[in-house]
């Protein structure tokens, strides 16, 4: 039996055009340009990009703080709620309602920390930041941000795939996939993890999902290789590295003129990233080339893993020219059912540590006249409940999730400085004015790197699949720009 003769009897001729890499299209242009456009070696895929339209920003730092801290004890000032301190919550805050873990009816919960007016408008911030007052008239707090979904996991990969189900594309994906990188030698979408384990969301959060695999986000450590498997293997030098490469480059290029799959494409790309990476990431991933008072204003210390470390690490990736930076810092759902999750005793010592590193990179930024052309965003996936949670009869304090409503703050190039959008009720648990919701905040992004959020899409399984979604309710949320 011959296969190949069998296979080219069932091939049709758009499957051969497909195979052979010409369209119509391309046939018309290669035919107007004398045929070197047929031939004409096709751009890095990573390379940079020229957006849609004039963006405000060339890149992005997002602060993950995973399991979501409690905006009512850092930022979303409620006295009424303060004095109405354990007293049972209104009926119409549990009725019909499914809460994840909190049972009966439940009691109200002041927060056990105080707040003051900071910055030219009195932006409200609570003792847990003491730092970050010091930049006030820099960030603008959206306190009505609201999702769809009160698990940890889905309503992470909602913020950053637009999707609470594995199989899309992350932010990070999205936006190097429409703008590149500025640095041909790293990675333009690095993700980088603190507090010991990862997100809820696992690894889907930083994958491209259905755009070519070149674009998924690649995780970065500050101990140890800075990129798993990418040094040579004991024995082999970088030359043999170089002809080995060579060799797997002809095998990988005759098999896509064989197959025509894409993802051989990205196969050789990623292949070439990797051995350029060999020398420039462990370069920049080097903190010790940082001045000392340069560490200590972070906190950080090399050679260990750390909020602090990462803190630093992104600003240094972002001055190199990488498009996108994604830190998920775990530890921050504080349900109250034990001294590792406590109101009163856990969160000082994790918004410490955080208040110190997040305040440093703002000023640091700002110092080196990165601010104005980066978008630095801080908070969770949801909120939390205006309640106690007291699960089980515990004694501690803590909130339960809560989806309704929640705070992120940003700071950075294009954005409207020292206000705050938006607004909740009197107790903290429903959106009272301007609400935002997660596709919202995608959509602002998109259009501040001067990305258009509703056209801006890729066609797979016959649809234009978007990071907003397939829905018009999105809209990009004119008061938060300059």
């Amino acid at each position: 039996m011959n296969l190949n003769f069998q296979q080219a009897q069932f091939t049709t001729r758009r499957h051969f055009l497909k195979r052979c890499q010409i369209g119509l299209g391309s046939l018309a242009l290669g035919s107007l340009m004398g045929g070197a456009g047929a031939n004409a070696a096709a751009p890095a895929p990573l390379s940079a990009r020229m957006p849609h339209a004039n963006g405000k920003i060339k890149n992005v730092i997002y602060l993950h703080m995973a399991g979501s801290p409690p905006q009512l004890d850092l930022f979303d000032y409620k006295p009424k709620l303060n004095e109405l301190n354990d007293t049972p919550c209104p009926k119409e805050f549990i009725e019909g309602r499914r809460l994840p873990f909190i049972k009966g009816h439940p009691k109200l919960l002041g927060s056990p920390h105080t707040f003051k007016q900071h910055g030219q408008n009195g932006q409200w911030i609570s003792n847990m930041y003491p730092k970050l007052t010091e930049m006030a008239d820099d960030l603008m707090f959206v306190k009505s941000m609201y999702t769809d979904q009160f698990n940890h996991a889905p309503a992470q990969m909602l913020l950053y795939t637009g999707s609470p189900r594995n199989g899309a594309a992350s932010m990070g994906s999205w936006i190097t996939y429409g703008l590149g990188s500025e640095n041909a030698n790293l990675p333009g979408f690095v993700v980088l993890i603190s507090g010991g384990t990862d997100p809820s969301g696992g690894k889907s959060l930083w994958g491209s999902g259905y755009l070519p695999s070149v674009f998924q986000g690649v995780q970065c450590r500050s101990t140890g290789d800075p990129i798993l498997y990418v040094s040579n293997p004991k024995g082999m030098s970088r030359e043999v590295r170089r002809r080995s490469l060579d060799a797997l480059k002809k095998l990988n290029e005759q098999e896509y003129r064989e197959i025509g799959d894409p993802e051989t494409l990205s196969r050789i790309n990623q292949y070439e990233l990797a051995y350029r990476m060999q020398i420039s990431v462990p370069e920049v991933m080097d903190i010790k080339r940082e001045k000392q008072v340069t560490l200590d204003e972070y906190g950080a210390q090399p050679g260990k893993a750390s909020f602090a470390n990462n803190c630093l690490l992104a600003r240094r990736l972002v001055e190199q020219g990488v498009r996108y930076v994604q830190l998920f810092d775990w530890g921050w759902d504080f349900h109250g059912t034990g001294n590792s999750n406590d109101l009163v005793q856990r969160l000082p010592v994790k918004c410490a540590e955080n208040d110190k590193s997040v305040t440093a990179l703002l000023k640091d930024l700002k110092q080196r006249g990165l601010l104005d052309e980066t978008l630095v965003v801080w908070g969770g996936e949801f909120g939390r409940t205006s309640m106690n949670e007291e699960r089980n009869g515990s004694k501690f304090l803590g909130r339960d999730h809560h989806p309704d409503c929640f705070t992120v703050w940003m700071a950075g190039g294009g954005l409207n400085h020292g206000i705050t959008f938006g607004e909740t009720d009197e107790l903290g648990y429903t959106v009272a004015r301007n609400p935002v919701h997660v596709h919202d905040l995608q959509a602002t992004i998109l259009h501040l790197l001067g990305l258009d959020p509703f056209h801006f899409s890729y066609r797979y399984q016959g649809l234009d699949q978007r990071l907003i979604g397939p829905e018009d309710t999105p809209k990009i949320i004119d008061g938060l720009l300059a």
